[in-house]
């Protein structure tokens, strides 16, 4: 359950904005989430409720938004979304890329009083 150890670092984020601005209270925290992450959504949620039970933070809604992953081809160039397990470039069919996105964590926006 690596969503818990991913909370307590988002709160050590949004617990430092709530002392940088003089914030009251949350209301709302949107995440941007790469599928590779492995986060489960309902999970990611649960924990987020618990931890920040006692906080300016509690009550707050958690809205998760997905990226989906995103590669380029090493050989021909193209950009293209795929699933797990990776799928050969549409253009020349190699399965040779970077990875460009699917890999994010981060805090998009606080909805703050």
């Amino acid at each position: 359950m690596h969503e818990l150890a991913m909370v307590r670092s988002i709160y050590d984020v949004i617990s430092e904005k709530i002392k940088e601005y003089g914030v009251k209270k949350v209301k709302e925290v949107k995440l941007i989430v790469g599928e590779l992450t492995g986060v489960e959504d309902m999970t990611m949620k649960s924990c987020f409720e618990i931890y920040v039970q006692a906080t300016p933070v509690e009550g707050a809604s958690l809205i998760i938004e997905r990226v989906p992953v995103k590669v380029r081809c090493r050989i021909c160039g193209n950009e293209y979304e795929t699933k797990i397990p990776f799928s050969e470039c549409d253009v020349c069919g190699n399965k040779s890329f970077q990875i460009i996105a699917g890999k994010e964590l981060y805090i998009e926006s606080l909805d703050v009083e």
